[in-house]
Order: C-alpha cells, then sequence, then structure tokens
C-alpha cells in the first residue's frame, strides 16, 4: 500500500488561510486582502521554504480591486518568481515514484560554426591519418537527465539527487571520414540540494547544493581526458532574473599524472550564470575564468531559448560560445562558434 503523504506546516496552513477566506463571505477583500484561488495555487506549487507572509504578499488585493472577478484576473497573471516555479515543477514530479526529470538544457544544435576550425592534430596522430581533417561545421547536442535518490531529509529541507549529461560533437556533415562524433563528454553527478529563503541585497537565496562530479570523454591515448571534483551550488533569484555562483576544486592524486595536467588553467575554479526568463524567453550568459585569468583563458557563453509558432513542446535554440574549455579535448584551445537548434529543456522554464 503506498503511503499517503501528510501535508507540511506551511501547506496546512495555506489550505486554512485559503479557508477562511472562502468562508468570510463573498468579498475577500474585507476579510483579509487575500484572494483564495491564489493562496491556493500557492499551497499547490511553492517550495517547502516559502512562508505565509511570502503568500500573502504575493496574493494581496490592491484597494483599487472592487470586485472578485477582477481581483482573481490579476493574481492569475501573477507567476512564481523563476527558479521558485522551476522547484514547484520538480517537487510536483517527485510524488510520482520512478521520475526521471531534467537537469541542465536539453538541446539539439543543428548546425554549428567554429570560426576557427576544430583543431585535428590529435586525432590525427591517434588514427594514424596525416590527412585527417574536422569540419568547421557540425552539430552538437545536450542531453542531462536527473533522479531523486532521496528527500524531505532533515526535516524536508535537503533532497538528495544524482544525474548524468551527455554532450556530444557530432561531424555529422563530414562524409568524407564517415560522420564521426568528434568528441563525447560524459558527466554522472551526486548532489545534496537545500531549500533556502535568505535575502542578499534584494535576491533571495532560494537553493543551495554540495556535490561530487565526474566528467571524462570516454577516450583513449593521446584523446584522453578525465577530472573528478567536488563543488558547491548557490541560487539567487528576484522576479524573472536567476543568478548562480559554482565554485569547485578539482580532486586528484597526482596532478602529474593527469591527461590534462593544466586543466584549472583553462577552466578555473568554478563559474558564474545569470539568467533572464520572461514570456517563454531565457537567456543565460555564462561566464568562466576570465578574471582568474586575466580575461587571457576564459570562457563566455550566451544562449537564448524562444517559442516557435506557440508550438509548446519544443523551443528555438541560439547559443554562442567564445574562449576555452568549449569541451574536454578543446580544453587548451580558444573556440569562436555560434549555434542554431532547438531546445527541449531550459534552465527555468
Amino acid at each position: 500500500m503506498r503511503k499517503i503523504r501528510k501535508p507540511g506546516p506551511l501547506a496546512s496552513g495555506l489550505f486554512l488561510l485559503a479557508y477562511s477566506i472562502a468562508a468570510a463571505g463573498s468579498d475577500p477583500a474585507e476579510s483579509h486582502g487575500l484572494d483564495a484561488a491564489c493562496v491556493m495555487r500557492w499551497a499547490e506549487q511553492a517550495a517547502g521554504s516559502t512562508t505565509l507572509d511570502e503568500i500573502r504578499a504575493q496574493c494581496a488585493l490592491t484597494p483599487e480591486s472592487t470586485g472578485v472577478e477582477e481581483s482573481a484576473a490579476a493574481t492569475e497573471d501573477t507567476p512564481l518568481p523563476a527558479v521558485e516555479e522551476r522547484l514547484a515543477a520538480d517537487r510536483q514530479a517527485l510524488d510520482r515514484p520512478f521520475t526521471i526529470m531534467a537537469h541542465r538544457p536539453n538541446y539539439f544544435l543543428a548546425a554549428v560554426w567554429n570560426e576557427r576550425g576544430w583543431d585535428p592534430t590529435l586525432y590525427q596522430e591517434q588514427s594514424g591519418d596525416p590527412d585527417y581533417e574536422n569540419d568547421d561545421v557540425e552539430s552538437q547536442f545536450q542531453i542531462s537527465l536527473k533522479v531523486p535518490l532521496a528527500i524531505d531529509l532533515f526535516g524536508g529541507r535537503m533532497d538528495l539527487y544524482g544525474a548524468y549529461t551527455n554532450r556530444s560533437f557530432w561531424q555529422v556533415y563530414n562524409d568524407d571520414y564517415s560522420r564521426p562524433f568528434r568528441e563525447t563528454n560524459h558527466e554522472p553527478e551526486i548532489w545534496a540540494q537545500f531549500r533556502n529563503d535568505w535575502t542578499v541585497g534584494g535576491f533571495m537565496n532560494t537553493v543551495n547544493a554540495v556535490g561530487l562530479v565526474h566528467q571524462s570523454n570516454g577516450r583513449s591515448g593521446v584523446l584522453s581526458r578525465s577530472w573528478n571534483r567536488a563543488y558547491a551550488t548557490f541560487v539567487f533569484e528576484r522576479d524573472d532574473w536567476a543568478f548562480a555562483v559554482k565554485p569547485w576544486v578539482w580532486l586528484r592524486s597526482d596532478r602529474e599524472d593527469s591527461d590534462n595536467p593544466d586543466i584549472t588553467d583553462y577552466l578555473g575554479h568554478g563559474e558564474l550564470r545569470l539568467i533572464y526568463g520572461r514570456a517563454g524567453h531565457v537567456f543565460s550568459l555564462m561566464s568562466r575564468n576570465n578574471l582568474e585569468s586575466g580575461f587571457d583563458r576564459g570562457a563566455v557563453e550566451l544562449s537564448w531559448s524562444f517559442p516557435v509558432f506557440g508550438y509548446p513542446y519544443l523551443k528555438g535554440y541560439l547559443q554562442y560560445f567564445y574562449g576555452y574549455g568549449e569541451s574536454l579535448i578543446d580544453y587548451d584551445r580558444r573556440v569562436n562558434r555560434i549555434g542554431l537548434g532547438i531546445s527541449l529543456t531550459d534552465w527555468l522554464e
């Protein structure tokens, strides 16, 4: 028999608040100044760390509201903050066993052009073919999935997740060499995620995480690349904006035995990401190792996902990357490329 989860104190308080509003009469503004439909909607979707004061602020009726119909229309158009909306969707999915959820963005870039071209030297050495060449145009895609391992630990404030991200670089237009996969990066990870409600500079620190991640390309010889890291993530949000800080530490037993002993000179010790989501559009800016390297060996990635003819299951996707570390095989080579394709899931929506 499936165990029925009892509502937490926040959900119980919200339902009681909504019930008292509804029982007060036809004019909720005269009794509580809140809209019951809005309160019930937040009771279903809000994260466990959301407070009653925050709900009251979101569902308060304006002094100009004189009728239930007008106030309801106003609250129906009031969305959850950007990160809260993503977390609410995850919480709903957690109630279904054997759930697999999106982790990072899932996308397919049909055409990606690198202004500098991708260096064929290592592939020539590995294959023994001095004539091998990479095309300047290829396809790239990313598949990123996560599963809950344990939820509602320590009083409901911590969840444990596992995830796998696959990012592939496909020379699909290179028919001279049988359209090979130029590079594939595998990235399994595990982390503990903590819900939070601290406010710093007008931004709410919604969620934090600590985890371990392994990244490698599964190759041998001169093409082999891999490293293990411990990391932390701190996510802040304000309305449609989200900001994430992700520092990491390279876990290594002997740096000189590594296939990539100078990887932190190019990928640094963390990254920053700024995200804005509005009306189905999601803009993302990533910066890595720019300040550490004096803007000499850093990287910048810009992405934009946008609605396509109102189709609800995918969006258009434009991504630009400049700098080092586009892939493990190119961690120490500067890349300047742009790609266009489709997005299935993004950071926020």
